[in-house]
This record gives structure tokens, sequence and C-alpha cells, in this order.
């Protein structure tokens, strides 16, 4: 076991735990049950470290080679091997390595600070043991003098939300490429299917089912291109802002080298990441307000009701397979009952509408969140970015499960389209411009809607 400390006294921890005081403290103090932090969020965090390492080997270079040692704290050779150990570290975890080590639950309060600590303990410990030291041996690598450096919580957790969000934004909007696709290639496919067109659940007028599912591609075309647009307001980071978004001024002590290090930084991050990342002209505004978030969560939501519109008509549709519609077969997938025989149920799209219900959820829990912060900041920006990151895992893995599962594998039935609509009275509407509605309409009523006197009546008429 090893004991570190803090202001509020110590902790005993595992000798070769790569966590510290602080994240103990937020695994005990935050012990919901719930879940751990999202690891897209970890990894974007990690990745802000490694630029921020990156960034001061470079600018400790550069003073050197200008004669401005005394700008760095420890000279540069010192800087090379801390800042190189720092970012070995962030790449092995990049690699997926010590994932265990970060034990802070989602829901923490603290604005993020926790999470924020976990990142920068695991860091420097990994760092530690790539010298050949033991974790916990901050006088040579400390979590906040050297891996959090130059930052704080404030400005780390949003920029690294908003590059978790990018890229989880980008897999989705792929996904919606492929599903409209997938839905236009469908509607080339059924344009001669015939069939009845209903509103309200009632008879309407004909139409094809090619034609529904054009309508169905159409909807995702603009989820689609909402999506792909909304990604530039998500560019905009504070890093550099530090607590309140107030980057240090040229002429405060250190202040030349923080604004270097503020614009350095963000290039460095757009070079590791490969998103087009730019400093905020007003980065107290990025620190303060999440109606970003709140805007993609809208986005999210409206995906997420085309969607569930989707998957319910391809139930109804799917309905059967004797007692209902039929006019469309979803592929069988598995054993629909315990008790009932040979009854296979539409499980996919009832799975799309229950994620679908998951997304609305969460696009309330978001505006509700992002309305609760005060002054320079949010203190509930760790819910917003566990319910936004779970809002596009969960529609970029449906949209996936629903292309291959469900639209690229039903088939239809045409014979029972064109029974039902046989079976109607869809044609009638077709004769209110010669005969007028309420001829049309008494003649539908003498017949009992019986689609063929119906039809030889009006022919006749």
């Amino acid at each position: 076991m090893r004991i570190e400390r803090d202001g509020l006294g110590e902790v005993e921890l595992p000798r070769d735990a790569l966590y510290g005081i602080q994240s103990a403290r937020a695994g005990d103090n935050f012990a919901l049950g719930y879940r751990r932090v999202n690891m897209r969020l970890i990894r974007a965090m990690v990745m802000v470290k490694k630029a921020a390492a990156l960034t001061y080997r470079k600018l400790a270079e550069r003073e050197r080679g200008a004669g401005g040692a005394a700008a760095v704290p420890r000279g540069a050779e010192a800087e090379a091997g801390i800042c190189g150990a720092v970012v070995r570290a962030c790449d092995r975890l990049l690699s997926g390595e010590a994932e265990e080590a970060f034990i802070v639950d989602a829901l923490q309060g603290g604005a993020g600070t926790s999470a924020n600590m976990n990142v920068n303990e695991v860091v420097a410990n990994l760092a530690l043991t790539i010298l050949g030291e033991s974790p916990g041996s901050y006088h040579i690598i400390h979590p906040l003098d050297d891996v959090n450096r130059g930052q704080s919580t404030n400005d780390v957790y949003p920029t690294a939300l908003r590059i978790a969000a990018i890229g989880l934004l980008r897999e989705l909007s792929s996904g919606c490429a492929a599903l409209q696709e997938a839905l236009q290639k469908r509607e080339r496919e059924f344009e001669g299917v015939r069939k009845l067109g209903r509103t309200e659940l009632q008879d309407a007028v004909p139409v094809t089912l090619g034609a529904e599912f054009g309508a169905y591609a159409q909807a995702l075309a603009r989820d689609r291109w909402r999506l792909y647009k909304v990604e530039e307001r998500l560019r905009q980071v504070n890093l550099g802002g530090t607590a309140v978004g107030l980057p240090e001024r040229a002429d405060s002590p250190g202040g030349s080298m923080a604004r270097k290090y503020r614009y350095a930084v963000v290039e460095e991050l757009r070079e590791l990441t490969g998103i087009g990342l730019a400093a905020a002209e007003y980065p107290m505004d990025i620190t303060q307000n999440n109606d970003v978030f709140v805007e993609v969560s809208g986005l999210l939501k409206a995906l997420a009701v085309n969607l569930s519109k989707i998957a319910n008509d391809l139930r109804l549709m799917n309905s059967g397979p004797r007692g209902g519609l039929g006019e469309i077969k979803l592929a069988p997938l598995q054993a629909g009952s315990t008790v009932m025989p040979g009854k296979v149920n539409p499980v996919i799209p009832e799975m799309i509408i229950q994620a679908a219900l998951k997304v609305m959820s969460n696009d309330g829990t978001i505006a509700a969140a992002a309305s609760r912060g005060e002054f320079e900041l949010n203190a509930f920006l760790p819910l917003i970015a566990d319910a936004l990151l779970e809002s596009l895992s969960l529609l970029e893995r449906g949209v996936f499960l629903f292309r291959t599962k469900c639209i690229e594998t039903l088939a239809p039935d045409a014979e029972r389209c064109a029974e039902l609509l046989d079976a109607s009275c869809a044609f009638a509407a077709s004769y209110v411009p010669r005969l007028g509605y309420d001829r049309v309409n008494k003649i539908i009523a003498e017949y009992g809607g019986d689609p063929e006197q119906v039809r030889r009546a009006l022919e006749d008429s």
C-alpha cells in the first residue's frame, strides 16, 4: 500500500494503483453505482494532456534557442524529459491500456473536476512507471504541476467533450448516409408494388411501397445534413482559457508563455485529432454556455423521431402474419414467445423505438442541465456529457443495426398489398373531380363500401 496526502488529509491506496488520492476521494464520494465516465470522453481528455505536453516541450525548445531559458521552470532538458514521459503515457492510454484506472462515476459534483483529476493522476503515475519510478512519486512528475499545466477542468472538460462528440457525430453521419442509401435502394426495388395508403390508420388512396420508402429516405437525408452542419459549432474550443475563459494577459507574470501556449496547444490538438478545431474568439462564452450541446441533442432528437416513426410503420406493415396487415415480411431473428410456438416478433423496430425514446428523454435532461448554469460555469456539465455521448452512441449503433438487420433484409408481400388495396374503396377519390365529393360519398354509402359494387356504380354514373 502507499499513502498520499492532500489538504484534507491522507488516503491509503494500493501500491501500484495508477489513480491517486483525488480519484480515490471521488470514487468514494460519488459511489452511485451508475457507470463510469464515458471512455470516449476520457480518451479525449488524454489527447488534451498529450497536446499540452507536446506544446510545452516545443515551447521550451524555442525558449532555449532564443536565449529565454528563464521562462522554462525546470530548464529545457528536464522539460523535455517530463513531457516525453507524459506523451508516452498518453499514447499507451490511447491504445486502450489501464482503462480500469479510471474509476470515477459519470455523475459527479464539481463540473468534471474529478474526471480531470483522475486523468491527471493516471497519466502522471503511468509516466512515472515509464521512467522506472513508483506511482505517487509526484516530486518527479506531478499530476497538476506537470500533466495539468496551463489547464483547468473548465477548459479541458468541455474541449474533450467537443472532441468526443465530433468523433461520434462523424460516425453517426456516415451511418445515416448508409441507411439513406439502403432506403433509396428499397425505394427503387419496390416502386412497382402498389398498396393501400393510410391516414390516421384509415384507408386513404393508393400509393406504392417504393414511394413510402422514398419518403423515409428523404427524412434521413435531412437528418444527415443537419448532423453534418452542426459540427461547425462544436469545433470552437476554450482550451487555454483556464478557469473562467480569460487567458492570461501578455503583460502578466508568465503571460507571454501562456499566450503562446494557448494558440499552439489548439494547433497541436488539431493535428492529433484530425478535427478542424479553432481557439474560440471569446473563450468565456464557451466556458459559461452549453447551448451548443443542447443544439446537437435537439438534432439527435429529430433523428430519433424519424427513426421511431419509420420503425413503427414497419411494425404495422409486418403485423400478422395472418391477423394483421402482412404487407412486408421482416427477417425472422429470434423466437418471439416462451409459450406460443412459431411466434416471431419485430424485435429490431422495437429496439429502435426504445433507443429513440431514450434519446428523446436525454434531450430533455440535457436542456434542463444546460439551463442550470450560473455565471461563469455550469456545474452540471458531467450530466450533459453523459447523456449526449449516450445518445450519440445509441443512435450510431442503432442506425447500423436498423439498416443491416431490418431495412436490407425485409421483403415485400406484393400479393397481400394488392389484396388489401383491392378490398378498399381507395380508388373512389379519383372520381371526385368528375362526379363531385358528395355524389361519390353517397354511392359508397349506398353500397356499404363494397368495392366491386362501388366501382361499377361510379363507372356507370
